[in-house]
């Protein structure tokens, strides 16, 4: 039997990976994609996907995308920008809303959500490395992981005794050469962007002028974004069970390794220095929320994948080295760092 899968967030890095993803699964013969930008799904070679410009935040837009779908994938998500009522309106309203529709509409038989490893929190008590039984508790001054945490607990309340099949994937850090956030989000890079071209060039040649990124020893995973779009397309077709899911490449990476890769200097930092910044963050009215992400490196936040690997049969092609590597020269050719 055919399917037809309907995607939220078809433009972001997962969206774009997971389109093309879906040109070679045999059994998608028809894909619908949604976002508030236009796109054009032909331009990037997604010849299934017929695009449709809405707002998750809509209830009606929702129940008339939903309404033609076998299988809905919600990826839609804000990550950073726009301010923390925005992020909430879009994340959690946004996201309800599918749940919502996707449960009452009578031709869906799942749903596949991408959740984070922050949904587990940043908290000391973890286990490690984290399995899918962990309760997904989240960290309250950290917006993201408190955002999909709730969401967690939302999507199981409203699939329950449903009948709708939910899996849910809880991936690290999503990188590679069209998912370059993890670069764009560096304070040099950001505040190198804002630089004449004049000046970026000195900064490029001169060895002094290299970056330092702190390091506080804290460890963690990387997963191509390729990798994450194999894992959408078995569950979008059925794979497995439905339930939890972690994704990560393998190997793990520190702030060291981001910096070797960039060229750049790293400075070792007690995590003591992390601790108290975090909470001095946490404690001032007015620190814009990407702020908060200093939080994720309070606490390691590594996740046991062979849940996945043995019942999705998913085996990511990516080890964290190399899609670091893969990230780096792509940030160059775009002229990031």
């Amino acid at each position: 039997m055919s399917l037809t899968v309907a995607i939220t967030g078809p433009t972001g890095d997962i969206g774009r990976a997971f389109l093309l993803a879906l040109e070679s699964a045999p059994r998608v013969a028809r894909v619908l994609g949604m976002a508030r930008s236009p796109f054009d799904p032909a331009a990037i070679g997604a010849g299934k996907t017929e695009y449709r410009q809405g707002d998750i935040t809509n209830r009606a837009d929702v129940d008339a995308f939903v309404a033609e779908a076998d299988v809905v994938v919600h990826l839609a998500f804000l990550i950073v920008g726009d301010g923390l009522e925005a992020m909430r309106q879009i994340n959690l309203q946004g996201s309800t809303n599918v749940f919502e529709a996707a449960a009452a509409a009578a031709g869906v038989k799942r749903l596949v959500y991408t959740s984070s490893v922050a949904a587990y929190g940043f908290h000391a008590d973890n286990p490690q490395p984290l399995r899918e039984s962990v309760e997904p508790r989240g960290t309250d001054g950290h917006y993201y992981s408190a955002h999909k945490a709730e969401l967690e607990r939302t999507l199981e309340t409203t699939f329950k005794g449903t009948g709708t099949e939910a899996y849910v994937f809880r991936p690290c850090i999503v990188a590679g050469p069209h998912a370059l956030t993890l670069i764009e989000q560096l304070p040099y890079v950001q505040a190198a962007q804002r630089l004449p071209k004049v000046a970026r060039a000195a900064l490029g040649v001169n060895p002094l002028l290299k970056p330092v990124i702190p390091d506080p020893g804290t460890p963690f995973q990387l997963v191509h974004h390729d990798d994450v779009a194999s894992a959408l397309v078995a569950a979008a077709d059925g794979e497995g069970h439905p339930g939890v899911y972690n994704l990560a490449g393998d190997g793990s990476l520190t702030a060291s390794d981001l910096a070797d890769a960039l060229g750049w200097y790293s400075v070792p930092i007690p995590r003591l220095a992390v601790e108290a910044a975090a909470e001095l963050i946490a404690r001032l009215p007015y620190a814009p929320p990407e702020a908060q992400w200093i939080n994720a490196v309070r606490e390691p936040v590594l996740m046991d994948t062979s849940r996945a690997k043995q019942a999705l049969k998913w085996h990511p092609r990516h080890a964290a080295r190399d899609t670091l590597r893969a990230t780096v020269e792509a940030a160059r050719a775009r002229g990031l760092v």
